[in-house]
């Protein structure tokens, strides 16, 4: 399972969908962002997923965790978020 990756400019509602849609399918799902700006979107991104989810009966948790990634050479810090039903 791949990790979504959330940007400062990803439409909400799109990125909403696909973590809905990955919890569904996997039961688990992990999104990662860089920046203040994207992890803006990731969270008001689960907001919404959290919405969808609990349309289906599905309620779920969000653990944030940071991770080093490495970005052209050079290691970043990312907040990533792992979501589980509950």
């Amino acid at each position: 399972m791949d990790v979504i990756k959330v940007k400062a400019n990803s439409r909400t509602a799109a990125v909403a969908g696909a973590i809905a849609g990955v919890i569904r399918e996997h039961k688990h799902a992990d999104v990662q962002a860089i920046g203040a700006g994207a992890v803006n979107q990731a969270i008001k991104a689960l907001v919404l997923a959290k919405g969808y989810l609990a349309e289906d009966g599905i309620s779920v948790v969000f653990i944030p965790e940071f991770v080093d990634v490495e970005i052209d050479g050079k290691v970043r810090t990312a907040i990533k978020l792992v979501i589980e039903p509950r």
